[in-house]
């Protein structure tokens, strides 16, 4: 159900995007919350918070910066130190409250070796 969705909001990315011009009133917007929300959140609570965001894109509310809220527990033995190890970061989290984070999407892109 997750990757139907993902493929979903892919294809709503690439084609919609062609007929709008940056009309969302948040950063990120509310298709990229949505992607990261139900990559990295429970799927039905996901879902609630992505419908209360879009609800929420329109001239009544004020917009801005809001970056999706995850709830996660680490485990620190998943943690290694290696000298020869790349690390790939595609989300930053962000604490908040205990266990909960604020979800930064990385842009860092890793370089080509060509």
């Amino acid at each position: 159900m997750r990757k139907i969705l993902l493929l979903f909001l892919k294809l709503y990315q690439k084609v919609f995007t062609l007929f709008s011009y940056g009309s969302c009133r948040y950063y990120p917007t509310c298709s990229e919350y949505a992607k990261w929300q139900i990559e990295e959140n429970f799927l039905p609570k996901a879902l609630l918070f992505s419908f209360l965001r879009v609800l929420r894109c329109n001239q009544l509310f004020k917009g801005g910066i809001e970056y999706p809220v995850v709830k996660k527990k680490f485990d620190k033995s998943l943690i290694k130190k290696s000298d020869n190890a790349k690390i790939l970061i595609k989300y930053w989290f962000v604490p908040k409250e205990k266990d909960e984070y604020f979800l930064i999407k990385s842009f860092k892109k890793e370089k080509s070796p060509c």
